[in-house]
């Protein structure tokens, strides 16, 4: 059998810490969550593969380098409520869950969510809650957040994420067409929103009122 804990240790080393992820907490929690967890039994020799997986539903499980980058933006110190737009398998969530005091997670599709809610729990990851909606206007519901991770690619900033964002909060969100995105980084202020262009990514489309049509294509 693979010796998964060295395998996350490597990929902690080799296509984290070489590509500038400095954050020890994130570090730590990469090296901790078993992504061989999250993935389809047929992958789990690729769990720590430098790529994003398919999961079904059209959907992936993000590359670990990205998982660690958009983790890393958000600059979590522990003490934060944090929306992620799009649980997939659940991989993204157990890392935030790592970090902040509590994660609201929603996902749109039904089976997927079910799907990570009960893996999340099987881990222990109690200080979640995956719900089921559209993300592309966020969750009202448990507003404001310190921070929000969207992963899925936006066509443009929605203005809901922006306001449901607590003041000192940041968002991390793909902005771009169908393909190709840009990574941004918003941080509000008392007074103002800024925003850092990072680098360059593919997600699948963030689909919703504030996002692309089901099929956009």
């Amino acid at each position: 059998m693979a010796d998964f804990a060295a395998l996350r240790d490597a990929m902690v080393s080799q296509q984290l810490v070489a590509r500038g992820i400095r954050d020890p907490r994130v570090l730590d929690a990469m090296r901790r969550v078993p992504r061989e967890a999250f993935v389809p039994p047929a992958d789990v020799g690729h769990a720590y593969a430098d790529k994003a997986l398919p999961i079904g539903e059209g959907q992936t499980i993000s590359q670990p380098y990205m998982v660690a980058l958009m983790t890393e933006a958000l600059a979590l110190s522990g003490d934060e409520r944090v929306l992620e737009v799009g649980t997939g398998s659940g991989y993204q969530t157990a890392i935030l869950a790592e970090l902040a005091r509590e994660v609201i997670s929603i996902e749109r599709l039904p089976t997927l969510a079910d799907a990570a809610r009960v893996r999340l729990a099987c881990l222990g990851y109690t200080a979640v809650d995956v719900v089921v909606g559209d993300g592309s206007v966020g969750y009202v519901e448990k507003a404001p957040y310190d921070a929000i991770l969207v992963a899925a690619g936006a066509p443009r900033v929605p203005d809901a994420l922006r306001g449901q964002l607590a003041i000192g909060g940041r968002l991390a969100i793909p902005v771009g067409p169908y393909g190709y995105q840009d990574l941004l980084v918003i941080a509000r202020g008392d007074d103002a929103f800024t925003e850092a262009r990072r680098e360059g990514c593919v997600f699948v489309p963030l689909v919703g009122e504030a996002g692309w049509p089901p099929q956009p294509y």
